[in-house]
């Protein structure tokens, strides 16, 4: 399997080293804030400051993000007042950046008042799906990174066996619970993104109860417990579609945090002994369902809209397309 298809997804890039020993010392924050070469990743409501645009920078006939001049704003902790809850995202590993190669940072969760103070000006705080296409290598992995454990301490404050209200330890990594010093680690929900072809290799998309009408993706669903990722795959293109696919190939994966997946990649074909317009759509989820050849996928630019290139399955289709999508917005799931 190669690691190419991987390397193109936005959220999947990585420079970062997570350095988990450092993680298990008891006064990690207390050194990290003595330390005036720490750096601070400030996140609001999942959205984060950018760096001044560096002009000097850019080269505006770049597409590779390393170039574009787009950064995040990564503070020393003496800009933060009553810090919130804190995670320890590891060390930066780039030497080509404003923060030396070493850089230990740190992911900070700010309430309104202290956004505030920190910057006013809302139109200032970015979500990740907005700049995940233009952030460099770093910066990419450090914005899902953080949004991924923050979102998790939101839904997990308390112990899932007595109620207790549990304890943040280990860097940001670890919750305990008080009363019987059970321990809580994150949690990522996988979930299958299935690029369906037929006999002439067209490609199956959907259109979910949530979107627009006009909106079309590929088909997902998570895994459920006791499940391999391919019998999942099955499965969901089943009761999604109404539809027996068969030879799943796994193409690669991408962290999803909205609020806590990884979104694994899978072709499939259509089987032998049912009929591509055999389409049943759940109507729950699914509302409808259209196949599309790569005339009809360039065709339908004018009026449909397709998934964002954040996303695993904007990959996915131009890598079965062979030439870049048309236009393409976000999408509320990949």
């Amino acid at each position: 399997m190669s690691f190419t298809f991987t390397t193109r997804l936005p959220l999947s890039r990585q420079a970062v080293d997570r350095d988990h020993l450092t993680r298990g010392l008891p006064d990690l924050f207390d050194q990290l804030w003595a330390d005036a070469a720490t750096r601070v990743l400030p996140v609001w409501h999942g959205k984060i400051l950018l760096a001044p645009h560096d002009a000097a920078s850019t080269d505006p006939a770049s597409t590779d993000p390393a170039n574009t001049g787009v950064h995040l704003a990564l503070l020393p902790p003496t800009s933060l007042h009553n810090a919130g809850l804190r995670v320890y995202l590891g060390r930066s590993l780039p030497a080509d950046l404003p923060e030396a190669a070493g850089t230990r940072i740190v992911a900070v969760q700010l309430d309104d008042d202290a956004a505030a103070r920190l910057e006013p000006e809302e139109s200032r705080w970015v979500g990740l799906r907005t700049v995940a296409t233009v952030l460099d290598d770093r910066d990419a992995g450090l914005f899902a990174e953080a949004l991924g454990v923050l979102n998790w301490h939101a839904s997990h404050g308390h112990c899932p066996r007595c109620g207790a209200a549990t304890l943040v330890e280990e860097g940001g990594w670890v919750r305990r619970c008080p009363v019987d010093n059970s321990q809580v680690f994150p949690r990522t929900d996988p979930a299958v993104i299935v690029l369906i072809t037929d006999a002439d290799d067209r490609i199956l998309l959907g259109s979910n109860a949530m979107w627009e009408n006009n909106r079309y993706s590929l088909l997902a669903g998570f895994v459920e417990p006791g499940e391999a990722l391919e019998t999942a795959v099955i499965r969901e293109m089943f009761e999604e579609s109404g539809l027996r696919v068969t030879d799943p190939a796994y193409v690669g994966s991408q962290p999803w945090p909205f609020p806590a997946s990884v979104m694994c990649g899978f072709t499939a074909r259509l089987a032998d002994d049912q009929a591509a317009h055999e389409l049943l759509p759940d109507g729950a989820e699914i509302l409808a369902l259209r196949w599309f050849s790569r005339k009809d996928l360039l065709d339908a630019g004018e009026w449909m809209l397709l998934p964002g290139p954040s996303s695993i399955a904007h990959a996915m289709i131009e890598r079965w397309l062979g030439a870049p999508l048309p236009a393409a917005t976000e999408l509320i799931r990949p």
